[in-house]
Formats: C-alpha cells, structure tokens, sequence
C-alpha cells in the first residue's frame, strides 16, 4: 500500500513540466493598479517637486535644460528676498484669516442646517433641501455683478468681511453633512427626545461628536478653497493692505515677471500652509469623504 503523497510531492508535481506555475489574475490586476497609482502620483508630484527646486535656484538655472534637480549653488536667500519685496507676511495674515473664520462658519451653519434638513420634520423638507442644493448649479458669475452691488451698498466692499459674508454659507456644505447625518439612526435621535433633550442638546451632545469625520473633511476643503480663491478677493479687496496671498502674487507677477526663482518661492509659500494642514487632518478628511452617504 502507497503512502499517501506528502505536501513536497505535491507541490512538485504542480511544478512538474507541462503545467507551468502562473500567478493568479487577481495578483496580476493588483500589480498593475500599484503602477498605475504610481505613475499617477508622480504625474501629480513633478510639477511641486519643480517648483520647490526651482524656489532655491538662480533665476538664469530655472528654466536650464536638462532640468537639474539638485539646485547648484542653493539659494535659500530667495526666501528672504521675497519677504523684503513682498508684502508676504500681510498677504499670508490675511488669508489664513478669511480662510479660517470661512472654514468654521461653513462648517457651523452647513451642519446647523443640515441636522436640520436630516433630522427635522416640517412640510416641504424635500422641496426646501432640493431647492436649496440646486442652487450649486448657478455659477457665481451669474449674480455676481447684483452681489457686489449689493454689497457696496451695505458698505463693506472694500473689507474682509465682504469674503466672509460670500462665503460663510455654501450649499455642498449643507448637502455633505447631511448625507453624513443620514447615516445616523433616528432611532438614537429619538431616544435622545424621549429623555427631554433638546434639538440643540441633540446636536451638541451627539450629532456633533459623531460627525468629527465629516466636519474635518468639510472644514479642510472650505480652507483649501478660500485659500485658493482668486475671483473674490479680486474682485472686492481693492486696498493692498487687505489682498490675500494669491492677489498678492499676482500682483508680485506683474512686477517682478521676469524674476522667476523668486515667483517660485512664492508659489511655494502659497501652497505650503495648505499641505501641512491636509497632512496633519488627511486621516479625519479620508475619513470623512469614505464614509459619507454609506447607509447603516
């Protein structure tokens, strides 16, 4: 009587010739999607990577070909000649300002609004929320002309409280955090009501501990938009002593256009503080977005 085949003995005669060891499909597609989130990332990183580079280079080095990527000599002055050009301090002062008061005011009515869209019962909820989020159709440029007249009127054109007031209250803000709020059970909002908690208690107590994902995320990205925002400021910050950084650099470009390792530097102070504020919130942002709209 043979003994039975041994794991060695079978592992070999699945080597044996004529029945060749292939990877699995599964492997294979997993491998390809890892080079192809690669080839993407770098897609994405060249471009910063340069611009980095090319913030510590002479200005006659930047646009040298083949690209050096290692500058020679490093020219860490650019950083201060910046600041002694450009009102680099007053423009960062001023949009981390605007961008910080935006991201808390969106975050606070948007979230308001969206418990009470979510979790409210009045009639003609569906038909106000509708309504409401179709309003992220309209493009800015079509009231914007009535907008700032308005706002000319009320005399706070030339201030930051025009941005603020623009703004403070968006749409997708409501819409993100209620898709968020939906997944909630009513249940626990019910138990809540039934042990005299108010709305207000309600959404303090426990909408907004439960909701920290998706604050963050929506927190991030109305900073990252103010942060970036171009129009507005353009538009109605006409008194250099409140520009914010992006008017700023536009106007540094105008007058220093042929200074192009100093643009660069700029350029990377004005992307900098976004980047280490996403770093530091990517997981609550990840977070946020991957969990918004999952029902349970």
């Amino acid at each position: 009587m043979s003994a039975a085949p041994t794991g060695f003995q079978s592992a070999m005669k699945r080597l044996a010739p004529g029945a060749p060891a292939r990877p699995s499909v599964s492997l294979v597609a997993r491998l390809l999607s890892y080079l192809a989130l690669i080839a993407a990332a770098m897609a994405i990183l060249i471009p910063f990577v340069w611009m980095v580079v090319s913030s510590l280079k002479r200005t006659n080095d930047v646009f040298t070909v083949p690209i050096q990527w290692i500058p020679n000599p490093v020219q860490w002055s650019n950083y201060e000649d910046i600041f002694a050009k450009a009102e680099m301090v007053t423009w960062i002062q001023n949009t981390l300002i605007l961008s910080a008061v935006v991201a808390f005011l969106q975050v606070l009515t948007g979230s308001l609004a969206a418990y009470g869209f979510s979790k409210g019962r009045f009639p003609g909820r569906r038909v106000l929320f509708l309504a409401y989020v179709g309003t992220i159709a309209v493009p800015w440029q079509a009231y914007m002309i009535p907008q700032f007249i308005l706002f000319s009127q009320l005399h706070i054109a030339n201030t930051l409280w025009s941005i603020i007031a623009l703004q403070a209250f968006g749409a997708f803000g409501v819409f993100l955090m209620k898709t968020f709020y939906d997944t909630i059970p009513n249940e626990l909002i019910e138990a809540a009501r039934i042990d005299g908690l108010g709305e207000f208690g309600i959404y303090r107590h426990i909408m907004l501990p439960l909701s920290i994902p998706a604050i963050a995320s929506l927190g991030l990205l109305m900073f990252v938009t103010t942060w970036n925002d171009y129009l507005g400021p353009l538009l109605y910050l006409r008194d250099p002593s409140i520009w914010t950084i992006q008017v700023g650099l536009q106007s540094f470009v105008g007058q220093y256009d042929t200074e192009y390792a100093l643009i660069m530097t700029g350029a990377v102070l004005s992307v900098l503080p976004v980047a280490i504020i996403f770093a530091l919130g990517q997981r609550y942002f990840i977070e946020g977005i991957a969990t918004t709209g999952i029902k349970g």
